[in-house]
């Protein structure tokens, strides 16, 4: 009797994130015949995402814009729409990412669309492998090194410039799901930075903290905040 041939699972995974990749690109060449015409953009969603021609959602490649709710949202999303709505964009370098969702490179004119919204301080660079890696990368470095958007007192905060009594920083670890509160007394509660574009914020109390989902970090191990 012969065995079943097992087919590991990633390779199904991998199979079904390439199905939306082929459809979208067969729907882009039936809306144009030549791509370089380019393809009209219905809407702006936020500041790194965009609706195309036809309802087809877009990410922008190299960069992560604030949630709406968040600080520096709603300036993504304005540069954005002043960038791109209602005009017709070019894709280069098209994949999906890891949820399956289609990024590129969006070009108006001449004008590289991911350049202007890192150059804008309103997005975070996100590191990526295009033909445009190195000088995206220089751009938004410089651009925090310049506290512009994103990086500015608005929503790069040491200190509680709305509510100077209100000490407790809530932080969200980079490398995993946590959130962590600390107060003053905590380790690392000087080092720590309020990154309000990313639900990063400050709080009255621990329990408003907590309420908030953060947890008490174990640099405060035997402290509560007075």
């Amino acid at each position: 009797m012969k065995k079943k041939r097992f087919i590991p699972w990633f390779k199904w995974l991998g199979f079904l994130l390439f199905i939306p990749s082929l459809f979208l690109n067969l729907f882009l060449f039936s809306k144009n015949n030549d791509l370089e015409q380019g393809i009209k953009v219905l809407g702006v969603i936020d500041g790194d995402t965009l609706v195309l021609d036809g309802k087809v959602r877009l990410r922008l490649r190299h960069l992560d814009a604030p949630e709406l709710e968040y600080c520096g949202g709603l300036e993504a999303k304005e540069i954005l729409e002043s960038l791109v709505l209602g005009k017709k964009v070019v894709l280069k370098d098209s994949i999906l990412d890891q949820q399956g969702r289609q990024m590129a490179l969006v070009y108006v004119g001449r004008k590289l669309v991911n350049e202007e919204m890192l150059k804008s301080g309103w997005a975070r660079y996100h590191h990526d492998q295009s033909s445009v890696t190195e000088k995206l990368k220089k751009v938004g470095l410089e651009v925090k090194e310049a506290g512009l958007g994103i990086f500015s007192s608005l929503c790069y905060q040491t200190e509680n410039l709305t509510e100077p009594d209100c000490l407790i920083k809530g932080n969200i670890d980079k490398n995993s799901p946590k959130r962590l509160y600390y107060f003053p007394g905590c380790a690392q509660y000087d080092f720590t930075i309020v990154e309000k574009d990313l639900g990063e914020d400050w709080f009255c109390s621990e329990k408003e903290a907590q309420k908030a989902g953060f947890e008490k970090s174990k640099k405060c191990y035997g402290k509560n905040y007075e």
